[in-house]
This record gives structure tokens, sequence and C-alpha cells, in this order.
């Protein structure tokens, strides 16, 4: 018998899912957090009061076990580097592929309705003309893109094979507090401050992403679990906001107190997007989805809690 009130959260012990479970709880929701621990740490949950299970979401039995008794599930699991995904495809294959399979049949098994799964915009629709929307024809130019639209097939299939409620949330590029482990761009500059060491930028600097602060993020899966949207449903949750990475750079520095600092520029990598930026329009219109957070006051706050977290011995 499902809990009305009990959701599952794969990698819930990750950058997102730290604050999406502390956002459940607050709610009044009983959570149970699935993580293998490759890049979340349950440190992270440390006195929320959710329920911590270690497990890897490509273990058919322990998906099982996570979802009995439960009456949602947000898939948060996931191999999400770019870089990564080009230089080892079969392992974000393995994870984001037959890893959301695993959840989404996992989910049917036991007669789970309601599954949100996380994922993205930019990667998944490629090098398309900006603002993207749920309309821009997909073109993924990273395997890890390309893994992302085979989970979105997968959860609309097995909408309407199955009747699950799935809906698919395409991120912007998140950043906030937990995100120490993310290999993101605001991430890496924050580290290269302060270590002293000179910001890289691959490219010349142009190269454009939507940030959307974390909060605002939770704040969309959570509504997502809670609205009466259709199965198959896909929603863009962005800023609406075009930032270069070189505009990136410098918000970061001046966060930092060190509008100085130096940036080094290095040849593009393949598989990276050039512009992006993303409508959330439909969200708005079926979530009720607002984002909250400007980005220049979101890198201070991001800032502050690099140095009270992360870089404070």
């Amino acid at each position: 018998m499902a809990d009305e009130n009990r959701v599952l959260v794969t990698g819930g012990a990750g950058f997102v899912g730290a604050t999406l479970v502390r956002d459940l709880v607050t709610s009044g929701y009983a959570v149970r957090v699935l993580d293998n621990y490759t890049t979340g740490d349950a440190a992270h949950l440390a006195g929320v009061g959710a329920e911590l299970v270690e497990g890897d979401i490509r273990d058919d039995a322990a998906l099982a076990a996570a979802m009995a008794g439960v009456q949602a599930v947000i898939h948060l699991a996931a191999a999400g580097s770019v870089v990564q995904s080009i230089e080892d495809p079969m392992t974000n294959f393995d994870v984001n592929v037959r890893g959301t399979f695993g959840v989404l049949n996992a989910a049917r098994l036991a007669g789970v309705e309601r599954t949100v799964l996380a994922s993205t915009g930019g990667a998944l629709i490629g090098d398309a003309l900006p603002p993207v929307n749920e309309s821009s024809l997909p073109k993924p130019i990273s395997p890890y893109g390309a893994s992302k639209l085979a989970g979105e097939g997968y959860a609309h299939a097995f909408a309407k094979a199955y009747g699950l409620r799935t809906v698919a949330l395409r991120f912007a590029n998140v950043y906030g507090p937990w995100s120490a482990r993310k290999q993101g761009a605001m991430t890496v500059f924050f580290r290269a401050i302060h270590s002293a060491e000179p910001i890289v930028i691959y490219g010349d600097g142009s190269a454009s992403r939507d940030y959307t602060h974390v909060d605002d993020i939770a704040s969309a899966l959570q509504l997502a679990l809670e609205c009466d949207v259709p199965g198959g449903t896909v929603l863009h949750i962005a800023s609406g906001v075009e930032t270069t990475v070189r505009e990136l750079a410098h918000l970061c520095c001046e966060a930092a107190g060190a509008p100085g600092h130096p940036v080094e520029y290095r040849p593009k990598r393949p598989g990276e997007v050039g512009r992006n930026f993303a409508s959330y329009d439909l969200a708005k219109s079926m979530l009720g989805y607002v984002p909250s957070i400007n980005l220049d006051d979101g890198i201070r706050a991001t800032w502050r809690w690099y140095q009270e977290s992360v870089f404070t011995p």
C-alpha cells in the first residue's frame, strides 16, 4: 500500500537533491533517497529527516525495493557531464538510458503513476537559434544530450503504453549551494579564483547559457510532482536570460571581490553547444513556475556558500 505522502528521489544526495529533499521534507513529504554516492554524498542530507538507501538505478532489485510503498518518483540520478559523455559514451548510456528505463519500468511494476524526470535543454536540443522551447527540434551534439532525449522518449512511451503520469523537466544550467561536486563552469571558476589560478574558458567566451538557481529548479520539481498535468509532458525550466561564459566569469569575479582575476582562453571543446537559453512560458502556464532569483544575487549567495562550506578549512 503506497503512502500518499511518500516520495522516492533517485540521486537525492546530489546537488539538486540536497535542496529538493529539504523542500519536500519541509512540505510534509516522507522522502526516501536512492543514491550510489558516485557524485552525491550522504552528508548533504545529514539531519534532514529523509530515509537514505544506498543503491544503483541499474540494479533492478534495489529499484524494486526502493519503490515499495511510494506514491511518486523524482528521478535525478544521472551521469551529467557533456565532456565525460564524449570520453566514455558507454557509461553515459548505461546510467542515463538503461538507468532511466529501469526507473520507469520499476515504477510501472510497482504501480507508481507519477514520475518526474530531470532532463536537459541545451545539450538535448543542440545548436539552435535561442530561445528554445518545447517545440524546438532536438538535435543533440553529445552522447549526454542523446541519452537525455532517449530518456524523454521512454517516459513518453511509458505514459502512452502504460498510463504512467510522466513529466520531464528540461533544466537550464543549474547553480547554487551543494554544487561543489558539480563539474560546471561556476564551480570551476570559483575554485580557480579561490586557488589564485587563471579562470579557463574554452572558446572565445561568446558561448552562452541559461543559468537557473537550484532553488527555482527544486520549486519546479515539486510543482511537477503536485500539479495535474498529462503523462508524457515535457517542460523547460529556465530563467529565460542569456548569459555568455565571458559575462559569467566577470560576475563570478565581482562576487568574489576579485574583478581583475586573470582569464585564460583555450580551444573550444567538442560536443558543447554555442548559444542557449530557453523560454519557460509553458512551465509557467502548466505549473505556475516563475524563477525567483536573478543571476547577480544568486552568484553572490553561491560564492558565500562556497566560502563557508567548501573553502573554509
